[in-house]
């Protein structure tokens, strides 16, 4: 996660669920996982092609998915 992506990215195009909900969820909600961020955002609940590289089966590859989203906000 290189590039510097605004609170208002959206992670889940399927959802409309924002970088912001996801860091949201995590730091104040206590979710630590890609399953817990999706009970409490929907996010990485439809198609699921947000949630990791391979899982994404576009012909384009999304900027961010979240498990690089928990992979570094997640101790």
């Amino acid at each position: 996660m290189a590039k510097n992506f605004p609170h208002s990215f959206e992670v889940c195009r399927c959802r409309a669920v924002t970088l912001g909900e996801i860091i949201h969820a995590i730091k104040e909600r206590g979710a630590n996982s890609i399953e817990s961020i999706g009970e409490l955002t929907d996010a990485g609940t439809s198609c699921k092609c947000c949630q990791s590289e391979e899982k994404d089966i576009g012909e384009e590859k999304m900027e961010l998915y979240i498990k690089q989203i928990v992979d570094k906000f997640v101790k």
